[in-house]
């Protein structure tokens, strides 16, 4: 059976964007963005809700020239080569290869997907992630806190959880970003 991870960056305070839908401050730099790449490598199937998908759609395309920086192009490979199954109610189509959409949020039916994959699956937004905390089907959580306070906005784990964590790894980048990986109990 695959973990099914749900993966942030966040600001220190736990917003994945700040009160007006901005984020630029969490790009990653070289540093980070080659850490992120080898922990997405062995993700076979990404989950998104619509905002995420529209965010992230971009690596379909994108950054595929040699004038991009390696970690970059890696990245963009490790995305296209993934499926994705994207939940939205009101996205008429994906706009990407391997990519399905569903319309609801089923547990059932990622209980089923996490049971049958070969490979980590990982859910991406607070959003789409809170629904598969509640339902108690994250295995992991693959936190990016990057030193900046942004005192409001979209928070990276839903108020009102209750979760018990233990602390798997850590790592202290040059740029301030700390990661730190929690298995759910």
């Amino acid at each position: 059976m695959a973990n099914l991870i749900y993966s942030a960056i966040a600001s220190l305070d736990g917003f994945t964007a700040d009160g007006n839908g901005d984020f630029d401050w969490a790009a990653p730099d070289e540093e980070v963005h080659a850490f992120v790449n080898d922990k997405e490598r062995p993700v076979g199937t990404y989950l998104y809700g619509r905002r995420m998908y529209e965010t992230m759609v971009y690596w379909e395309t994108a950054f595929t020239g040699d004038d991009q920086p390696a970690v970059v192009r890696d990245y963009a490979r490790i995305w296209q080569a993934a499926d994705k199954v994207v939940y939205s109610s009101t996205l008429d189509a994906v706009s990407s290869a391997r990519t399905r959409l569903e319309r609801e949020f089923d547990p059932d039916a990622l209980r089923r997907l996490k049971k049958a994959a070969g490979r980590d699956v990982t859910v991406g937004g607070p959003g789409l992630a809170a629904h598969a905390l509640a339902a108690g089907l994250v295995d992991e959580c693959h936190l990016f806190l990057n030193p900046v306070v942004v005192g409001g906005g979209t928070r990276a784990l839903p108020a009102g959880l209750h979760l018990e964590l233990e602390l798997l790894d850590e790592r202290r980048f040059g740029n301030g970003v700390v990661y730190l990986r929690y298995r759910v109990g």
